[in-house]
């Protein structure tokens, strides 16, 4: 990924999904984390969440449980207070309720699946 990355924020959401399907949770971060740099600040939270939420898949996939604990969890709790009015269509009572599972039942192996958006 370039160091350059600008993304309108849907087209960051589907490139992201897209590296989430494909099994590359750590590029896809780096797309999330495009977008939480460039974000205007009352959405800087919501990116910051949806980069650690990638962040902590990538920490899963490398057998890091004990990290991918820690950064699932935080992202979830960074991420509640957009439930009530989440921008974008991203999912994130869905994504706060995966967070949380994957924190408390780490999978030992096999694909990872994170649905960003609605749809």
């Amino acid at each position: 990924m370039p160091d350059d990355l600008d993304m309108p924020p849907e087209e960051a959401l589907v490139e992201a999904q897209r590296l989430l399907d494909a099994d590359r949770p750590f590029h896809a971060h780096e797309v999330l984390e495009a977008v939480w740099k460039a974000a205007p600040e009352p959405e800087r939270e919501l990116w910051r969440g949806l980069a650690q939420v990638a962040v902590g898949v990538t920490h899963l996939r490398r057998g890091n449980t004990r990290g991918a604990e820690a950064l699932l969890s935080r992202a979830a709790e960074r991420l509640v207070p957009y439930e009530s009015a989440p921008p974008h269509g991203v999912d994130v009572q869905g994504i706060v309720e995966r967070a949380r599972d994957l924190a408390a039942n780490a999978p030992a192996s096999g694909p990872i699946t994170f649905r960003l958006t609605h749809g």
